[in-house]
């Protein structure tokens, strides 16, 4: 059983604006990494909220989700997301998908990818790579959560830096895993007609 995390307990100061909530389409940008990741075939998913707590538990109302906060969400530490998601997944999840809460433009076959490189290999940690850049979503597999559990005072970016020789690439032939919504200018870019 694969369980997913949506990390969308950020503070959004570049964007100026809650961008868990920001229209994407016919939705909202949280909305829609939820909405993938589900017909990417997950079992689960938990969304890690914290600012604008109820706006974004609002969003995921009758979505595949399930909202659990994060009350140290102000400090900006995604790793305390990352663990807060982790301590709500069920028991038989076997690896955890972790996916952005402003990377709308995830794609359900990339997430199908990386989830069959995990069941073929049982790797500690699965990422897409494209043109030989890791992107999101990555995924955890349990073997490995003890050492994400006790890590502190680190990004999840680092975690993955001090355990390179544990993660196994998937090529993906889409830029979409390198990119996300962060600024104001990110999101006129990226959002296009979808806004």
């Amino acid at each position: 059983m694969i369980g997913a995390i949506v990390l969308a307990a950020g503070l959004s100061a570049r964007m100026g604006q809650p961008k868990q909530i920001m229209r994407w389409g016919s939705t909202v940008i949280v909305r829609r990494v939820v909405d993938v990741l589900a017909e990417g075939g997950v079992d689960e998913i938990v969304a890690v909220t914290g600012g604008a707590r109820l706006e974004v538990e609002a969003a995921l109302q009758g979505s595949a989700a399930r909202a659990v906060f994060n009350p140290d969400f102000a400090n900006g530490d995604m790793m305390r997301s990352l663990q807060v998601g982790l301590a709500a997944l069920s028991p038989a999840a076997e690896a955890a998908l972790v996916a952005l809460g402003d990377q709308p433009q995830i794609e359900a076959g990339v997430v199908r990818t990386v989830a069959q490189q995990w069941r073929r290999s049982r790797a500690d940690i699965v990422a897409p790579s494209f043109n030989r850049r890791r992107g999101h979503p990555v995924l955890f597999g349990r073997s490995i959560w003890a050492a994400l559990a006790a890590a502190a005072e680190t990004s999840p970016r680092d975690f993955l830096q001090t355990h390179a020789e544990r993660i196994v690439y998937v090529d993906v032939d889409t830029d979409s895993i390198l990119r996300d919504v962060d600024t104001p200018e990110d999101y006129e870019r990226e959002a296009g007609g979808q806004g």
